[in-house]
Protein backbone atom coordinates (compact mmCIF):
# COMPACT_ATOMS: atom_id res chain seq x y z
CA UNK A 1 0.00 0.00 0.00
CA UNK A 2 2.99 2.05 0.47
CA UNK A 3 4.31 2.20 -2.86
CA UNK A 4 0.63 2.71 -4.23
CA UNK A 5 0.74 5.75 -1.98
CA UNK A 6 3.90 6.81 -3.30
CA UNK A 7 2.84 6.67 -6.93
CA UNK A 8 -0.15 8.10 -6.24
CA UNK A 9 1.04 11.48 -4.50
CA UNK A 10 3.77 11.78 -7.55
CA UNK A 11 0.32 10.97 -10.02
CA UNK A 12 -0.98 14.07 -8.01
CA UNK A 13 1.36 16.18 -8.67
CA UNK A 14 2.00 15.84 -12.09
CA UNK A 15 -1.56 16.21 -12.57
CA UNK A 16 -1.10 19.88 -10.39
CA UNK A 17 1.52 20.72 -12.53
CA UNK A 18 -0.33 19.98 -16.11
CA UNK A 19 -3.27 21.95 -14.66
CA UNK A 20 -0.96 24.54 -13.82
CA UNK A 21 0.43 24.55 -16.77
CA UNK A 22 -2.93 25.14 -18.33
CA UNK A 23 -3.28 28.23 -16.05
CA UNK A 24 -0.27 29.48 -17.60
CA UNK A 25 -1.16 29.08 -20.86
CA UNK A 26 -4.46 31.11 -20.11
CA UNK A 27 -2.94 33.84 -18.05
CA UNK A 28 -0.39 34.57 -21.32
CA UNK A 29 -3.33 34.76 -24.31
CA UNK A 30 -5.79 35.92 -21.98
CA UNK A 31 -5.42 39.60 -23.10
CA UNK A 32 -5.71 38.62 -27.16
CA UNK A 33 -7.85 35.66 -26.85
CA UNK A 34 -11.61 36.04 -26.55
CA UNK A 35 -12.53 33.58 -22.80
CA UNK A 36 -15.32 32.22 -25.08
CA UNK A 37 -13.24 30.87 -27.67
CA UNK A 38 -10.71 29.91 -25.02
CA UNK A 39 -13.63 27.29 -23.64
CA UNK A 40 -14.40 26.29 -26.82
CA UNK A 41 -11.07 25.49 -28.32
CA UNK A 42 -10.52 23.52 -24.49
CA UNK A 43 -13.29 21.85 -24.99
CA UNK A 44 -13.54 20.79 -28.49
CA UNK A 45 -9.87 20.22 -28.97
CA UNK A 46 -10.20 17.83 -25.77
CA UNK A 47 -13.10 15.92 -27.60
CA UNK A 48 -10.57 15.33 -30.10
CA UNK A 49 -8.28 13.92 -27.81
CA UNK A 50 -10.95 11.24 -26.91
CA UNK A 51 -11.83 10.30 -30.51
CA UNK A 52 -9.26 7.49 -30.56
CA UNK A 53 -10.32 6.12 -27.37
CA UNK A 54 -14.23 6.05 -28.59
CA UNK A 55 -12.62 4.23 -31.86
CA UNK A 56 -11.13 1.66 -29.99
CA UNK A 57 -13.68 1.14 -27.45
CA UNK A 58 -16.89 1.26 -29.25
CA UNK A 59 -19.84 3.59 -29.36
CA UNK A 60 -21.58 1.39 -27.32
CA UNK A 61 -19.24 2.46 -24.75
CA UNK A 62 -21.67 6.14 -24.92
CA UNK A 63 -24.73 4.04 -23.90
CA UNK A 64 -26.31 5.35 -20.55
CA UNK A 65 -29.35 5.85 -18.80
CA UNK A 66 -28.30 8.79 -16.73
CA UNK A 67 -28.08 11.28 -19.97
CA UNK A 68 -29.46 14.38 -17.47
CA UNK A 69 -26.67 13.94 -14.79
CA UNK A 70 -24.27 14.10 -17.61
CA UNK A 71 -26.06 17.45 -18.99
CA UNK A 72 -25.56 18.57 -15.21
CA UNK A 73 -22.67 18.01 -15.04
CA UNK A 74 -21.48 19.47 -18.01
CA UNK A 75 -23.17 22.56 -17.48
CA UNK A 76 -22.07 23.22 -14.03
CA UNK A 77 -18.27 21.68 -15.15
CA UNK A 78 -18.61 24.69 -18.10
CA UNK A 79 -19.73 27.44 -15.82
CA UNK A 80 -16.81 26.83 -13.12
CA UNK A 81 -14.28 26.03 -16.09
CA UNK A 82 -15.30 30.00 -17.47
CA UNK A 83 -14.82 31.41 -13.54
CA UNK A 84 -11.73 29.66 -13.01
CA UNK A 85 -10.07 30.83 -16.68
CA UNK A 86 -11.11 34.00 -15.45
CA UNK A 87 -9.61 33.47 -12.57
CA UNK A 88 -6.07 32.29 -13.88
CA UNK A 89 -6.22 35.20 -16.73
CA UNK A 90 -6.46 38.39 -13.72
CA UNK A 91 -4.99 36.99 -10.98
CA UNK A 92 -1.18 36.34 -9.75
CA UNK A 93 -0.69 32.51 -10.58
CA UNK A 94 -0.14 31.41 -6.68
CA UNK A 95 -3.69 32.84 -5.95
CA UNK A 96 -5.76 31.52 -8.85
CA UNK A 97 -4.24 28.01 -8.22
CA UNK A 98 -4.98 28.69 -4.16
CA UNK A 99 -8.20 29.43 -5.06
CA UNK A 100 -9.48 26.59 -7.09
CA UNK A 101 -7.57 24.14 -4.70
CA UNK A 102 -11.07 25.56 -2.27
CA UNK A 103 -13.11 23.12 -4.01
CA UNK A 104 -12.57 20.63 -0.97
CA UNK A 105 -14.23 23.12 1.91
CA UNK A 106 -17.19 23.39 -0.39
CA UNK A 107 -17.67 19.42 -1.37
CA UNK A 108 -18.91 18.79 1.84
CA UNK A 109 -21.66 20.88 2.08
CA UNK A 110 -22.70 20.02 -1.35
CA UNK A 111 -22.73 16.48 -0.15
CA UNK A 112 -24.70 17.14 2.89
CA UNK A 113 -27.52 18.61 1.21
CA UNK A 114 -27.34 16.48 -2.31
CA UNK A 115 -26.45 13.20 -0.89
CA UNK A 116 -27.16 13.55 2.65
CA UNK A 117 -23.87 12.80 3.67
CA UNK A 118 -22.90 14.15 7.52
CA UNK A 119 -20.48 16.39 7.72
CA UNK A 120 -17.84 15.74 10.72
CA UNK A 121 -16.85 17.84 13.37
CA UNK A 122 -13.47 18.48 12.00
CA UNK A 123 -14.80 20.05 9.00
CA UNK A 124 -17.17 22.51 9.92
CA UNK A 125 -14.06 23.90 11.76
CA UNK A 126 -12.25 23.32 8.53
CA UNK A 127 -14.89 25.12 6.63
CA UNK A 128 -14.82 28.31 9.17
CA UNK A 129 -10.94 28.56 9.07
CA UNK A 130 -10.96 28.33 5.47
CA UNK A 131 -13.02 30.78 4.74
CA UNK A 132 -11.07 33.52 7.03
CA UNK A 133 -8.18 32.59 4.89
CA UNK A 134 -10.18 33.39 1.86
CA UNK A 135 -11.51 36.69 3.77
CA UNK A 136 -7.57 37.55 4.05
CA UNK A 137 -6.85 36.78 0.46
CA UNK A 138 -9.80 39.41 -0.41
CA UNK A 139 -8.61 43.06 -0.24
CA UNK A 140 -11.71 45.49 0.27
CA UNK A 141 -9.24 48.73 -0.46
CA UNK A 142 -8.36 47.25 -3.68
CA UNK A 143 -8.09 49.98 -6.28
CA UNK A 144 -9.09 47.51 -9.21
CA UNK A 145 -11.97 46.05 -9.35
CA UNK A 146 -11.34 43.27 -11.98
CA UNK A 147 -8.96 41.58 -8.84
CA UNK A 148 -11.65 41.36 -6.52
CA UNK A 149 -13.87 40.36 -9.34
CA UNK A 150 -11.85 37.54 -10.10
CA UNK A 151 -11.35 36.75 -6.77
CA UNK A 152 -14.74 35.69 -6.19
CA UNK A 153 -15.34 33.99 -9.62
CA UNK A 154 -12.52 32.32 -8.75
CA UNK A 155 -14.61 30.98 -5.42
CA UNK A 156 -18.26 30.67 -7.09
CA UNK A 157 -15.54 28.17 -9.52
CA UNK A 158 -14.63 26.56 -7.09
CA UNK A 159 -18.13 25.56 -5.52
CA UNK A 160 -19.23 24.73 -9.04
CA UNK A 161 -16.43 22.44 -9.12
CA UNK A 162 -17.96 21.18 -5.87
CA UNK A 163 -21.33 20.30 -7.78
CA UNK A 164 -19.74 18.73 -10.85
CA UNK A 165 -17.23 16.41 -8.67
CA UNK A 166 -20.58 15.51 -6.16
CA UNK A 167 -22.44 14.58 -9.34
CA UNK A 168 -19.55 12.30 -10.41
CA UNK A 169 -19.30 10.26 -6.94
CA UNK A 170 -23.69 10.00 -7.82
CA UNK A 171 -23.39 8.39 -11.02
CA UNK A 172 -19.93 6.21 -10.22
CA UNK A 173 -21.97 3.50 -9.55
CA UNK A 174 -23.02 2.96 -13.50
CA UNK A 175 -21.08 5.55 -15.20
CA UNK A 176 -17.47 4.51 -16.06
CA UNK A 177 -14.64 7.26 -15.56
CA UNK A 178 -14.19 7.31 -19.84
CA UNK A 179 -17.60 7.94 -20.40
CA UNK A 180 -17.87 10.72 -17.63
CA UNK A 181 -14.95 12.31 -19.49
CA UNK A 182 -16.42 11.90 -23.10
CA UNK A 183 -19.61 13.36 -22.15
CA UNK A 184 -18.14 16.66 -20.26
CA UNK A 185 -15.85 17.63 -23.46
CA UNK A 186 -19.08 16.68 -25.75
CA UNK A 187 -21.68 18.91 -24.01
CA UNK A 188 -19.08 21.56 -23.10
CA UNK A 189 -17.94 22.03 -26.98
CA UNK A 190 -22.05 22.23 -27.48
CA UNK A 191 -22.42 24.65 -25.04
CA UNK A 192 -19.53 26.88 -25.61
CA UNK A 193 -19.96 27.15 -29.28
CA UNK A 194 -22.75 29.59 -29.72
CA UNK A 195 -20.96 32.06 -27.25
CA UNK A 196 -17.66 31.71 -29.08
CA UNK A 197 -18.78 32.14 -32.70
CA UNK A 198 -20.15 35.60 -31.37
CA UNK A 199 -16.90 36.29 -29.48
CA UNK A 200 -14.50 35.16 -32.27
CA UNK A 201 -11.40 36.58 -33.27
CA UNK A 202 -8.95 35.08 -35.78
CA UNK A 203 -6.18 33.88 -34.40
CA UNK A 204 -2.38 33.41 -35.23
CA UNK A 205 -0.89 29.92 -35.75
CA UNK A 206 0.76 30.40 -32.50
CA UNK A 207 -2.11 31.67 -30.26
CA UNK A 208 -3.72 27.78 -32.02
CA UNK A 209 -0.66 25.91 -30.55
CA UNK A 210 -1.28 27.53 -26.99
CA UNK A 211 -5.17 26.38 -27.06
CA UNK A 212 -3.95 23.29 -27.93
CA UNK A 213 -1.51 22.94 -25.39
CA UNK A 214 -4.10 23.99 -22.61
CA UNK A 215 -6.46 21.32 -24.19
CA UNK A 216 -3.84 18.77 -23.87
CA UNK A 217 -2.11 19.55 -20.70
CA UNK A 218 -5.90 19.82 -18.69
CA UNK A 219 -6.49 16.30 -20.01
CA UNK A 220 -3.58 15.18 -19.32
CA UNK A 221 -4.37 16.11 -15.54
CA UNK A 222 -7.68 14.79 -15.21
CA UNK A 223 -6.54 11.80 -16.58
CA UNK A 224 -3.35 11.49 -13.99
CA UNK A 225 -5.97 12.70 -11.27
CA UNK A 226 -8.07 9.73 -11.98
CA UNK A 227 -5.44 7.41 -12.10
CA UNK A 228 -3.90 8.65 -9.13
CA UNK A 229 -7.10 8.04 -6.71
CA UNK A 230 -7.54 4.41 -8.63
CA UNK A 231 -4.00 4.08 -5.99
CA UNK A 232 -5.29 5.39 -2.61
CA UNK A 233 -7.90 6.92 -0.71
CA UNK A 234 -8.82 10.68 -1.54
CA UNK A 235 -7.73 11.73 1.84
CA UNK A 236 -4.50 10.58 2.10
CA UNK A 237 -3.26 11.67 -1.88
CA UNK A 238 -5.94 15.30 -1.84
CA UNK A 239 -2.75 17.31 0.55
CA UNK A 240 -0.76 16.66 -2.34
CA UNK A 241 -3.02 18.63 -4.30
CA UNK A 242 -1.51 22.00 -3.11
CA UNK A 243 2.01 21.24 -4.47
CA UNK A 244 0.38 23.62 -7.49
CA UNK A 245 0.27 26.22 -5.07
CA UNK A 246 4.20 26.43 -4.56
CA UNK A 247 5.46 25.89 -8.48
CA UNK A 248 2.27 28.69 -8.93
CA UNK A 249 4.57 31.26 -6.43
CA UNK A 250 7.79 30.47 -7.90
CA UNK A 251 6.72 30.57 -12.04
CA UNK A 252 4.53 33.44 -11.00
CA UNK A 253 7.59 35.18 -9.61
CA UNK A 254 10.10 34.01 -12.40
CA UNK A 255 7.73 34.68 -15.60
CA UNK A 256 6.08 37.35 -14.59
CA UNK A 257 7.72 39.02 -11.47
CA UNK A 258 4.73 38.73 -8.92
CA UNK A 259 5.14 39.37 -5.38
CA UNK A 260 2.45 38.28 -2.90
CA UNK A 261 2.09 40.57 0.14
CA UNK A 262 2.21 38.76 3.72
CA UNK A 263 -1.82 39.17 3.95
CA UNK A 264 -2.07 36.85 0.88
CA UNK A 265 0.59 34.62 2.25
CA UNK A 266 -1.24 34.03 5.43
CA UNK A 267 -4.56 33.38 3.95
CA UNK A 268 -2.94 30.84 1.48
CA UNK A 269 -1.51 28.71 4.37
CA UNK A 270 -4.78 28.96 6.51
CA UNK A 271 -6.60 27.48 3.67
CA UNK A 272 -4.36 24.63 3.14
CA UNK A 273 -4.28 23.84 6.68
CA UNK A 274 -8.24 24.03 6.42
CA UNK A 275 -8.53 21.91 2.77
CA UNK A 276 -6.34 19.30 4.47
CA UNK A 277 -8.62 18.80 7.67
CA UNK A 278 -11.29 18.63 5.64
CA UNK A 279 -10.09 15.94 3.46
CA UNK A 280 -8.72 14.54 6.23
CA UNK A 281 -12.04 14.32 8.14
CA UNK A 282 -13.94 13.04 4.76
CA UNK A 283 -11.29 10.16 4.22
CA UNK A 284 -13.00 8.84 7.60
CA UNK A 285 -16.47 8.49 6.57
Amino acid sequence: MKNNIALGALLIIASELALLFTGMIIKQISADVPLEQIIFFRNAMGLALLMPWLYRKGINRLYTKRISMHILRGVVGVSAMVCMFYAWGHLPLAQAALLKQTSPLFIPIIAYFWLQERIGKKTIIALFIGFLGVALIIDPDAQQSDFNLAIILAIVGAILAGVAKTSIRKMRDTETPGRIVFYFALIGTLVSIIPAMLAWVELSWQQLAYLAGIALFSTIGQLLLSKAYGLAPAGQLGPYTYTSVAFAALFGWLIWSEVLVINTWIGIIIIIIAGILAMTDRAKH
